[in-house]
């Protein structure tokens, strides 16, 4: 079955087009699946997409299957070794900020019993649905993914600027960016 998908996702390695198929712009409701996705969007910046969903195995085995509370009881010395890791992109401040996120993270859920239900509250409890023509028609950030940024970031959270939350509610499904053409644009 030959499927329509978003320009970005048609001619590239099948796992990527199953991140697309199957995940990319989906609601995400659990918190440990939110803070995967707050670490990998972390560890992309500046780099491809394509080179982090490729080692997102080794980010899973490296960071507790991304548990948000093993992750912020991290020693630095577990960190440390985690720089001479080749399954992860070995950068100092992304691997130290996962737990440094971790924690962050973990307060979060305490104010408001879930991450869910704090980081919903940006987009009012639904998808904020878009139907960009083309991948050159897709936006960088948004209000919302301002305001995200920056509550973010008050509140102790690093690698959280507003070009990557908005790509961190594209793939969590905040924001529904499937092109108007794409086969995941009426129900993701």
């Amino acid at each position: 079955m030959n499927l329509t998908r978003c320009a970005w996702a048609a001619n590239v390695q099948p796992f990527y087009q199953e991140y697309h198929d199957k995940e990319w712009g989906g609601p995400v409701h659990e918190d440990r699946q939110l803070f995967e996705m707050l670490v990998l969007e972390g560890a992309q910046a500046g780099l491809s997409w394509e080179t982090i969903l490729k080692r997102r195995d080794g980010y899973r085995k490296a960071f507790h299957n991304f548990d948000p509370m093993k992750v912020a009881r991290m020693t630095d010395a577990k960190l440390e070794g985690l720089l001479l890791n080749p399954d992860i992109i070995r950068n100092r401040l992304k691997v130290f900020g996962a737990r440094k996120n971790a924690i962050a993270f973990r307060a979060i859920q305490k104010e408001f019993g879930s991450f869910d239900a704090y980081v919903w509250r940006f987009v009012d409890g639904k998808p904020k649905v878009n139907r960009p023509s083309s991948t050159n028609a897709l936006q960088a950030q948004s209000s919302e993914s301002d305001a995200l940024s920056r509550d973010l970031k008050k509140r102790g959270m690093t690698f959280v600027g507003s070009t990557i939350i908005y790509a961190y509610m594209q793939a969590v499904g905040l924001v529904n960016d499937h092109s108007a053409n794409c086969f995941r644009s009426a129900g993701s």
